[in-house]
């Protein structure tokens, strides 16, 4: 029953930060809680790089459309002693797969393709054995949520260092049979992305080079950002550290065909402005690359691991940390590994680039985003609930359902109203009213449910609330329990 289900809600809802306000970069760096964690978290990190032996980290915080906070660690060439700094250059590895995720939906913007389109319409030749008798064609849309059931790899390139070309890539494939049926679980492959970028070369004709430089980089001020190509700018990439305490170091790798999986080049200034784009809503065009639609699209979650933890939207790879939703993506080649997070309601994300394969970058990512990242989430929140009128607190009060008989309390906090069910193990357990005006609020709680978001109002007879309508229900004003 649906107040039952709304019962539900408030038992599960936890308090929630509040949206964050566009404050300005200068502000929030400032603050000295901000300071104090930017503190804390480079005294980890040193201490992290000094007992690892790691060469060089590059990091940096964004903040809805600022990049508030940035800074590069130790050497991007120990031996010249060359220091890191934002504006160094890295391989971000599987971090491509969120361009090919875009470059996809662009095209079906444009009409050219359909997310369910079968791979074989666009390209004839992809003749993959499937793994049973009636599994049916493999999608477009599967490709990009590791929901293909497709091998990992095309062949031995993180052996060899050889990647395939194009025609190579296309000899492989008759000899080639999917591991799962399509959509049977979560099975990551980068060779499903590398066929989702020969897609966009065939529909556009273009190199997929050239569609993401002029389609993504260039919209979005990615200057610095390439496509496998040799670079004196980029760090010096070093193998994992042996017993004996050396590193080697590795030589620069093209992706070739896999350059939609893992060829792309970027720089954590250059990342900022694609987290950045993560945030912002509107109609495709100009720096929104794509339409708030096709966003939603890409960041919904389609295909998820067995244990729930993790998953995939289009491209962006899904994370449960400390009971919040990170989408992003992490990255590894031949001597660097990457990773970028980014939580959506908070307008809060994270990069953290790497010239080395064993510097466990999402651990550096969890960290800068518990201490770093939370104190400007917490800086950038509104030091005041906007529309906040006194005289809502008349509407403070017990509501009994007519169906059920459940009590629902209406709570006057520090000018906040919230929802607490009578019945609630907890005190945190609730959810609030935010002022819409005119005595209108909206219901508002971290978790989902069929109720929030919906708007709240109150009937009143000379002055004092004798209903509280939630969406098309309601319950009625009582005295006591």
């Amino acid at each position: 029953m649906l107040y039952r289900a709304f019962a539900l809600i408030l038992l599960l809802a936890a308090p929630a930060l509040g949206q964050p306000a566009a404050t300005p970069a200068t502000s929030l760096a400032d603050n000295p809680d901000v300071q104090a964690s930017v503190r804390l978290f480079s005294a980890w990190l040193e201490g992290q790089m000094a007992y690892r032996g790691l060469p060089g980290v590059a990091v940096g915080v964004v903040h809805d459309q600022q990049l508030v906070w940035s800074k590069g660690y130790g050497f991007a060439n120990v031996e010249k002693q060359v220091p890191m700094t934002i504006d160094t250059r890295f391989r971000i590895a599987s971090n491509s797969k969120l361009f090919a995720a875009i470059a996809i939906l662009q095209l079906r913007e444009a009409g050219k393709l359909r997310l369910d389109d079968p791979v074989v319409k666009h390209l004839p030749w992809f003749a993959v054995a499937p793994a049973g008798p009636d599994d049916g064609p493999i999608t477009i849309e599967q490709l990009l949520s590791h929901s293909s059931g497709l091998q990992r790899e095309a062949r031995d390139h993180w052996s060899s260092l050889s990647f395939p070309t194009e025609s190579e890539l296309r000899a492989l494939m008759s000899g080639r049979k999917a591991t799962f049926p399509p959509q049977t679980r979560w099975k990551y492959s980068n060779l499903a992305f590398a066929i989702a970028g020969m897609v966009v070369e065939q529909i556009t004709g273009q190199r997929w080079a050239d569609y993401v430089q002029a389609r993504i980089l260039a919209p979005l001020g990615m200057t610095s950002s390439s496509i496998d190509t040799p670079d004196p700018g980029l760090a010096t990439p070093y193998a994992s550290r042996t017993a004996s305490g050396t590193r080697r170091i590795l030589p620069f790798v093209d992706a070739h065909a896999m350059a939609a999986a893992a060829g792309m080049t970027s720089t954590v200034s250059d990342l900022s402005r694609f987290i950045s784009a993560q945030f912002r809503r509107g109609p495709a065009g100009g720096a929104n690359v794509l339409s708030a639609g096709s966003w939603r699209e890409a960041l919904r979650v389609r295909s998820v691991e067995e244990d729930w933890e993790s998953g995939s939207g289009l491209g962006f790879d899904h994370v449960r940390v400390k009971g919040r939703t990170y989408v992003g993506h992490g990255g590894g080649y031949p001597g660097n590994t990457t990773m970028t997070r980014a939580q959506i309601d908070d307008k809060i994300g994270v990069v953290v680039l790497t010239n080395t394969n064993d510097s466990n970058p999402g651990a550096i990512a969890d960290q800068l985003l518990a201490t770093v990242g939370a104190a400007v989430v917490k800086a950038a929140q509104p030091k005041a609930t906007a529309q906040w009128d006194d005289a809502y607190a008349r509407f403070a009060g017990l509501y009994r359902s007519p169906l059920s008989d459940d009590i629902i309390q209406v709570v006057l906090l520090n000018k906040q109203l919230v929802l607490l069910q009578a019945q609630a193990p907890a005190a945190e357990s609730r959810v609030r009213l935010e002022p819409l005006g005119d005595g209108r609020f909206r219901l508002m709680a971290p978790g989902g449910g069929q109720s929030v978001g919906e708007i709240v109002r109150f009937e009143e007879v000379a002055g004092r609330p004798t209903r509280m309508i939630l969406g098309d229900t309601w319950s009625e004003r009582v005295d006591r329990y």
